[in-house]
């Protein structure tokens, strides 16, 4: 079976931890913030990490 390619637009969007961990940026905080609460913007600001079959399916087009 040839080499697959690594998928780039997945490859800017996440990175995987020292333990294997997929960690990825949470969305919808760059604008219209007025109306989010001071905690929603405060969670939005830490990552989140992808688990189960889509962080298969992510190691598998970044070749990992």
């Amino acid at each position: 079976m040839p080499k697959l390619k690594t998928h780039k637009g997945t490859a800017k969007r996440v990175k995987i931890s020292g333990t294997g961990k997929i960690i990825r940026e949470r969305a919808f905080g760059n604008h219209i913030l007025a109306k989010k609460s001071k905690a929603r913007k405060r969670n939005m600001k830490t990552a989140g990490s992808i688990n189960g079959k889509i962080a298969k399916n992510v190691k598998t087009v970044l070749g990992v």
